[in-house]
């Protein structure tokens, strides 16, 4: 006897074949098609085809065909061991709908020319008992370390890029740079713009503050968490816009480049004895809102090279301090 189903939320926009994979693995691909020729699967009530796209809340028509496919024992396999350095070794937080990376350090977040490895490459080994695939909701710079959020559900992404949309997250990230702000806490306001002619494919882009008319807004507050001498300060920074290096060009822009930092500080940035010659910029903590109302606080740890850096330095690598309370409002009179 036939059964009626209806797609789920999280299977909203998929082929339909890929759904049958998903949900009824025992149908081939062979008696699907049959199956979808013949008419006696259904969508909404109609013929559909094996590329056809199902919408949540639409309701499938599984034939006994379906319903009752078997597909035949195989010997199970030792389960295999997980790589040293797997995404999985790198979980801060997880729950039925988000999942919270520490990203390292020289792992791209996506694709790109050149690149084998990443992060998006990497996701369907974080599809535990799901059986769907995980969807970046944020970018991190190659050589940038730290929080990186990743989501469960379709639902999950729409709603966290949403709360970054609407700006209702703060991302701190903790950055060591060459000299000394002349200013303990501030806000920089330098729209940027990107900057042609540095290699082939985007591999080498730049950005620079800019007044041009295609420039783009952008704000980062900054405040200074410790200082050694005039030679090197620990900032932390908060992006309120989201752009292309930010943090990277607004530091640069107040004549304290971020070390390691060479496509922005020249050699200025390069490090003093052990501190090593590496880009010094880690996502330290993310707050941002959830669909339900609650909030998601995750922090990561400083990666081996910047905590070899605070160590030397004499900073605290688990400060705890928040560098960006919330504003007082003022008093109505």
């Amino acid at each position: 006897m036939a059964e009626t189903v209806t797609i789920a939320p999280d299977d909203d926009g998929i082929r339909v074949d890929r759904w049958f994979r998903r949900h009824y693995p025992a149908v081939t691909h062979g008696l699907l098609e049959k199956l979808l020729r013949k008419g006696e699967v259904r969508l909404d009530g109609k013929r559909a085809k094996a590329a056809d796209r199902v919408g949540a809340g639409q309701a499938v028509r599984l034939p006994p065909q379906v319903i009752h496919a078997t597909q035949p024992d195989k010997p199970k396999k030792p389960a295999p061991q997980k790589p040293m350095g797997s995404l999985a070794d790198r979980i801060l937080y997880m729950d039925k709908h988000v999942i919270v990376l520490d990203k390292p350090s020289g792992l791209a977040t996506q694709g790109g020319s050149g690149l084998s490895k990443h992060v998006d490459g990497m996701l369907d080994s974080l599809m535990f008992e799901r059986g769907t695939r995980p969807k970046l909701v944020h970018r991190l710079d190659r050589d940038t370390s730290g929080v990186l959020l990743v989501a469960r559900t379709a639902l999950a992404a729409s709603g966290l890029a949403e709360a970054l949309k609407h700006r209702d997250a703060s991302k701190v990230y903790w950055a060591l740079v060459r000299g000394v702000p002349d200013r303990k806490n501030g806000i920089i306001k330098a729209a940027l713009a990107k900057e042609g002619g540095h290699g082939p494919h985007g591999r080498d882009e730049r950005m620079a503050v800019s007044e041009d008319e295609d420039a783009k807004f952008a704000l980062t507050e900054f405040a200074v968490m410790g200082t050694a001498g005039n030679d090197y300060a620990w900032v932390a920074a908060r992006p309120v816009t989201g752009r292309t290096h930010q943090i990277r060009v607004h530091l640069a822009s107040l004549g304290t480049p971020i070390v390691g930092d060479f496509k922005y500080g020249g050699t200025d940035v390069k490090g003093k004895g052990a501190i090593a010659d590496r880009l010094h910029l880690h996502a330290r903590s993310i707050d941002i809102g959830r669909p339900d109302g609650t909030r998601l606080q995750v922090t990561a740890p400083l990666p081996p090279h910047m905590a070899q850096s605070w160590e030397l330095l004499g900073f605290d690598p688990d400060d705890r301090r928040d560098p960006f309370p919330p504003k007082k409002k003022a008093k109505r009179r």
